[in-house]
């Protein structure tokens, strides 16, 4: 039988205990916070781009930020199945099983991060063909995407080990790491552009020279500080075994991880076929649409964040047998995302012309674009928020395949559907109308499912381990990490 590390105490990583939104607030606003944070960074390199370099380089930009997407979108399927095994294992209060699915699931995708990264620069030019990347922009977008793909391994790496830790109840590191690669990404920018001081002048290589750095930098950084504060997920002696991917496990990851990351494959292919869509307005268009994107993204934050919040207080829930929460978690997480969703959007429809002028310059011909895409899209969201809190709590029970079902119907036959063929009727308002049209159909989606209760039907746990393995363990035995470090 495999021996199990039990918790010795129940601080802040315990999501199983105390009043239900008081605890998802304090563990969702750090999660926000990172997502802030990384927005943040998306939007000052996008001003140092744009008013740095213009237009064009904004349109490359943005066409090659949506392919990392699609790539991010890849590792975030079985980043969240880790992180829901990890949530689930706590809830038992298990940290072996724990750390048997950090150490595959680290050791695993660390290795295909790589490979894909090598088959990303090579085929950069082919992939901004298939975006219909408008002709001017191509060699600043080819420029960009090649640095990029160098630091793939680290940037899906960091997500990964930060979606893990989230799992085990501890939102506060992410946050302090995720702040670390912000400050070193928009701080370089600019440096790297123009050529500051001794560093070389790469114009739009810079930027993605300036995050390749920072996603570097702060993972080293990251795996150090795990260490040094002894963290739960930590490897040691006999531990170290576990980065020998386990096949079961593996299987497991890959199986519940894969509907997952298709969920975000499907978002992610609908954006890049928006953008074929709207590259085809010209370039004002594109650079329009991609500031909108920017702005989309703070809006769509809390409710991501809430949505991964309610996906691991759920799982750690379901691991110590109270199913009794889990509807109330849910309850509250819809809560909170539509008060402070509504916020975001009242705030931008007020503030829309100032806020869209950071990026593009009061004078600029995309600006008017800019503001009637906010008009017309942002509302959507709303939906879109209560749709991610669904998923997230019926995917932390490993229930996989419907919400990508119903997030590819809405996402793609719906949305484009529409978008292409509203054109012939209402013109370019089509393509801004089409995401509030989705997310309507989402949201009619999710909750027919959610109150049929055939996800409580779902499964996913840890596989148990081979029992030479455990015989090993036993023999080597390591005392173990603190399930609550302070300080």
């Amino acid at each position: 039988m495999a021996t199990r590390a039990m918790s010795q105490g129940r601080g802040r990583h315990d999501l199983t205990q105390g009043p239900i939104t008081r605890t998802l607030l304090l563990f969702m606003l750090p999660t926000l916070g990172s997502s802030i944070l990384q927005s943040l960074n998306a939007s000052i390199n996008t001003i140092w781009v744009g008013r740095m370099l213009g237009e064009q380089a904004l349109a490359a930009t943005s066409n090659a930020n949506t392919v990392m997407f699609l790539l991010l979108a890849f590792v975030f399927g079985f980043g969240m199945a880790a992180t829901i095994l990890i949530g689930q294992s706590f809830g038992r209060r298990d940290v072996e099983a724990a750390r048997r699915v950090i150490g595959t699931a680290v050791a695993a995708f660390f290795a295909v991060a790589v490979a894909m990264s090598a088959i990303g620069y090579v085929l950069a030019p082919r992939i901004l063909g298939w975006l219909a990347t408008p002709a001017p922009a191509v060699p600043l977008a080819l420029a960009y995407l090649r640095v990029i793909f160098l630091g793939m391994p680290a940037a899906l790496t960091l997500a990964m080990l930060m979606m893990a830790i989230r799992g085990s109840g501890d939102s506060l590191t992410p946050l302090w790491f995720m702040g670390l690669s912000v400050v070193l990404d928009s701080g370089l920018n600019p440096v790297f552009i123009a050529g500051l001081g001794p560093a070389p002048k790469l114009g739009i290589a810079g930027a993605a020279t300036a995050t390749l750095i920072a996603n570097w930098v702060a993972l080293a950084a990251l795996i150090g500080w795990t260490y040094l504060r002894d963290l739960p997920l930590r490897l040691r002696g006999a531990e170290l075994r576990f980065l020998l991917p386990d096949p079961a496990l593996l299987r497991t990851i890959i199986t519940k991880g894969l509907p997952m990351g298709l969920q975000m494959i499907a978002v992610s292919a609908s954006a890049m076929t928006m953008f074929g869509l709207v590259n085809r307005q010209g370039v004002d268009t594109t650079a329009a649409f991609g500031v909108a994107l920017q702005l989309w993204t703070y809006v769509q934050m809390p409710a991501m964040a809430v949505g991964a919040a309610v996906s691991t207080m759920v799982a750690q829930n379901i691991g110590a047998g109270q199913w009794d929460r889990v509807g109330k978690v849910t309850n509250s997480g819809i809560g909170i995302t539509l008060a402070v969703t509504g916020v975001m959007v009242v705030l931008l429809a007020l503030a829309d012309r100032t806020v869209l002028a950071l990026f593009l310059g009061g004078n600029s011909p995309a600006l008017p674009i800019a503001r009637h895409i906010q008009l017309l899209g942002t509302w959507g969201y709303l939906l879109f928020g209560v749709t991610m809190v669904i998923f997230g709590t019926v995917r932390a029970n490993g229930a996989v395949i419907p919400p990508l079902i119903i997030l590819a119907v809405g996402l793609l036959p719906i949305r484009i559907g529409f978008a292409t063929l509203a054109q012939r009727w209402i013109g370019p308002d089509a393509l801004w109308l089409s995401l509030p049209i989705a997310s309507a159909a989402n949201l009619v989606l999710a909750l027919a499912y959610y109150r049929s209760g055939r996800w409580r039907k779902a499964h996913i746990d840890v596989p148990p381990e081979p029992e030479e393995c455990v015989e090993q363990s036993v023999s080597t035995m390591d005392p173990g990490g603190r399930l609550h470090p302070t300080g």
